[in-house]
């Protein structure tokens, strides 16, 4: 019996390599002689810059930078040779021209160093975080060679449209007396009034995985939808909403770029950070769960696999929308496989030909359920395995 195991994170108990392992411990344990393949999935977010770069057989460099709040956390980013890219993942980013076997390809997860996960809720607010850190490992990232740069964008705590990553990449903001403001965080958008971008930049192409389709603004927009998640309180989405839309026709009249951006679907991914990206370096948007299905060969290894094994923290409606577990089990269906999924918590109902299965009993306090992730799912692949 061959098992591919691709599973996603349980938010805040487990990461997708952690459940992957747990489940194949105890695969093995009650079934030495199956043939277990891990596979843990992202599709931008949490784990998205170690997954890929231990599947292309890259190596991870630390960086101290600067915290959403910009306090310094030690992040990284990954750098794989071009070579270990798969051909169709290479499709996928697309790049001017071929960089040469051994060219370095940098991933960057923007949640190491921006993310949500890193503040405690008394600290999450908008208003006050900022992309920084960021900006501070793609501009790292670039002086160390980078023939491009993948960016990630999932899990962020902010909402500056990237501002702080371009002033990490060399873009100034000035008030009406020209005084520098750094970090160009929202709270201190007012006193912005003129934009300055680099003479020069040395930045190799940028490409951000990201399945988001959120316009900048709008009701769809990134305050609308995401902001309250990141602390933005309902009173307060007027007066963001306004100031981000000053701020993004700022940006647009100092790059020289069409004011039509603003309303581009997936420019409000990650507080704005792609419209950032893509006014004023030219990035472009790929999707996210599409290159990494490329990038870990998933569909060969699903059609190797005679049982497919997934889960995530919660199965829900938009579990079955096209990303994380739900498109493994769609491919899965399409090739006749028997499939599993195990979560932390079961809400949706399971497609025809799919085994759900709830890993926390029933009334189990969440810190509870949280703290015993890993046990409560190797007993559960036990039972039903």
């Amino acid at each position: 019996m061959r098992v591919l195991l691709a599973f996603d994170k349980f938010k805040d108990a487990l990461t997708a390599p952690a459940a992957c392992a747990t489940a194949a411990a105890a695969i093995q344990a009650k079934h030495p002689t199956w043939r277990v393949d891990s596979c843990p999935l992202a599709d931008g977010g949490e784990g998205f810059g170690a997954i890929l770069t231990a599947a292309a057989q890259g190596s991870l460099r630390a960086q101290e930078v600067a915290g959403p709040r910009e306090t310094r956390v030690s992040a990284s980013y990954g750098t794989v040779a071009w070579r270990n890219i798969p051909t169709e993942a290479r499709r996928h980013l697309d790049l001017p021209h071929d960089p040469g076997p051994d060219a370095l390809i940098a991933v960057i997860e923007m949640a190491t160093a921006s993310g949500l996960a890193l503040l405690p809720e008394s600290e999450r607010d908008p208003w006050h975080t900022t992309s920084l850190g960021t900006g501070e490992l793609m501009q790292r990232a670039a002086a160390d060679g980078a023939a491009a740069i993948l960016l990630g964008v999932g899990g962020s705590a902010t909402h500056d449209l990237g501002l702080g990553a371009l002033a990490a990449l060399g873009f100034q903001f000035q008030d009406e007396h020209g005084a520098p403001i750094t970090p160009p965080r929202p709270r201190d958008w007012e006193r912005i009034t003129r934009i300055v971008p680099p003479r020069h930049s040395t930045l190799p192409p940028i490409r951000i995985a990201c399945d988001v389709t959120n316009p900048l603004l709008g009701p769809r927009g990134a305050a609308a939808v995401y902001g309250p998640q990141k602390g933005l309180r309902a009173s307060d989405h007027p007066r963001m909403e306004q100031a981000s839309a000053r701020l993004a026709d700022l940006l647009c009249t100092a790059c020289g770029r069409p004011k039509a951006l603003i309303s581009v679907p997936g420019t409000g991914a990650a507080g704005g950070i792609s419209f950032g990206l893509m006014t004023a370096f030219d990035a472009r948007l790929l999707p996210g769960y599409a290159l990494v299905e490329a990038w870990l060969d998933l569909a060969a290894r699903l059609a190797a696999a005679d049982l497919v094994v997934t889960g995530e923290g919660r199965f829900d409606a938009s579990s079955l929308e096209g990303k994380g577990p739900g498109a493994v089990i769609a491919q899965a269906l399409r090739h006749g496989k028997p499939v599993h999924v195990f979560a932390g918590a079961v809400t949706a109902e399971a497609p025809a030909g799919v085994a759900v299965h709830a890993i926390t009993p029933a009334g189990t306090p969440r810190e509870q359920a949280l703290g015993q992730a890993t046990a409560y799912l190797a007993a559960a692949v036990q039972r039903h395995l």
